[in-house]
């Protein structure tokens, strides 16, 4: 599986598990943490959850296991998948942290692409 391909796979999965507002960065030029974020927000700190669950389901079932998975149960979940990094939080916890703008020179990537195919 390509990255392209795990890139929709996640940002599928988090759709289907309605969170809010799904941002995907390319930071590949920026930064050495990873190729690409997902960042979105759930309602509360079960649905962050859910959110969490639904995305290691998905991997789970393709054979890519997470390297390391933090703050479970938080106002932010972090999911690092080597080249894509997933931060999931609750909307407090995205309006504190604002990693939207801390990586704002990072290319943003289309989601609607991703869920239309």
């Amino acid at each position: 599986m390509n990255i392209n391909e795990e890139l929709k796979l996640a940002v599928k999965a988090l759709d289907a598990k309605i969170a809010d507002d799904i941002s995907v960065l390319k930071i590949e030029e920026i930064s050495t943490l990873a190729e690409y974020f997902i960042i979105c927000t759930g309602n509360s700190s079960t649905h962050v959850r859910t959110l969490c669950d639904a995305v290691e389901q998905k991997f789970d079932e393709v054979g890519i296991p997470p390297h390391h998975i933090e703050g479970h149960g938080g106002t932010w979940v972090l999911m690092d998948y080597g080249s894509i990094i997933i931060h999931i939080f609750t909307d407090e916890g995205r309006r504190f942290y604002q990693l939207d703008k801390v990586w704002a020179d990072a290319t943003p990537v289309p989601v609607d692409d991703m869920l239309s195919e």
